[in-house]
């Protein structure tokens, strides 16, 4: 038998790629429309919490995307704790195998892949369901997924007006420099969530809680806004979802099950269902049903983290690393 021979990116050949924020863009959407018609099978992600008084946990993301003909595994860590060690709070290993015979086909550094995806997803769903001519963005976080958060959105809304804010003043400070200095253009550091998001037309709820504790107020949000808050602990008051015309999710499987999540509370207490939700992005993406359809609606996005949006970037990244001669061929049997 042949030996068997598995592709290994590390962190250095994914930065050498240099991948476009249009190519990040394209392969997340590729990702979501496979999804909404119906070329997926994605399962609801699964926690590992070693201990707890190691203040973190790990997340496993599973799917399998047809027209890309691979099946992946995600493993990321999640440690609120790790800026003491100067580490990412967020590392993670992406495994992608074929589908047909179950044999590895790449292993990824996925850390940057976790990051770049999340605000590509914040993106598209904004893309669909803010209004076309959006231009002020709150953005309470400044962890690795908010800078790609504000990043794309950017890209696609051309923002004139960006605040952000977080609960340690050298992060959000930092955050604000990086932003300044990769967009060219002002970004303005706000000492509280109010002056933060108030009357925005985009709302990205990215923080860092402990514990839920509802310190974004439903009275803030703008008629017409679009609303997208994706925090581990959540954020919100119950009422968020009283003022919505639509809310959407990333994959409903995954939004209904386990502990954590944004709307965790307004799925447990039963103000969000089948019965209430518009639908899944990748609906909406592959055409299948309706984003925004007038400038006074107000909107919500809830995204989770799909493991369809890893194996899709992740796919895009070993094909550009073919053409670059990136990375290892690693030998598994």
């Amino acid at each position: 038998m042949e030996p068997v021979r598995f592709t290994f990116l590390n962190g250095s050949d994914i930065e050498q790629l240099e991948l476009t924020d249009t190519e990040i863009l394209d392969a997340v959407e590729a990702g979501l429309r496979a999804q909404g018609l119906g070329e997926t099978v994605v399962e609801p992600r699964v926690h590992l919490t070693p201990d707890p008084a190691f203040n973190g946990h790990f997340n496993v993301l599973r799917g399998y995307v047809a027209p890309l003909a691979l099946a992946g595994v995600k493993i990321v860590g999640d440690y609120v704790d790790n800026y003491r060690q100067g580490l990412p709070s967020e590392m993670a290993l992406l495994n992608l195998f074929d589908p047909r015979t179950g044999m590895p086909v790449a292993v990824l550094d996925a850390t940057a892949i976790t990051e770049m995806r999340t605000g590509a997803l914040t993106a598209l769903g904004a893309r669909h369901l803010a209004r076309p001519d959006a231009k002020v963005l709150g953005h309470i976080g400044a962890r690795a997924t908010s800078y790609w958060n504000v990043r794309l959105l950017d890209r696609i809304f051309d923002l004139s007006e960006i605040r952000v804010h977080s609960r340690r003043p050298e992060s959000r400070e930092a955050f604000a420099e990086r932003l300044e200095r990769d967009l060219g253009k002002p970004v303005i550091v706000t000492d509280d969530w109010k002056t933060c998001v108030q009357g925005a037309d985009i709302v990205v709820e990215a923080s860092r809680l402990e514990r839920p504790e509802p310190l974004l107020k439903t009275e803030w949000i703008a008629p017409g806004s679009l609303v997208v808050p994706y925090g581990t602990n959540s954020a919100v008051e119950l009422s968020l979802t009283d003022i919505m015309d639509k809310i959407v999710v990333d994959d409903w499987g995954q939004a209904h099950a386990g502990p954590f999540g944004a709307l965790r509370a307004h799925v447990d207490s039963g103000r969000l269902d089948k019965s209430t939700l518009h639908g899944e992005l990748g609906e909406i993406v592959a055409g299948r049903k309706p984003g925004r359809e007038s400038a006074d609606e107000t909107n919500l996005f809830w995204h989770r983290g799909l493991s369809l949006s890893d194996i899709a970037l992740g796919a895009a990244m070993l094909k550009k690393a073919e053409e670059r001669g990136l990375g290892q061929k690693l030998r598994f049997s």
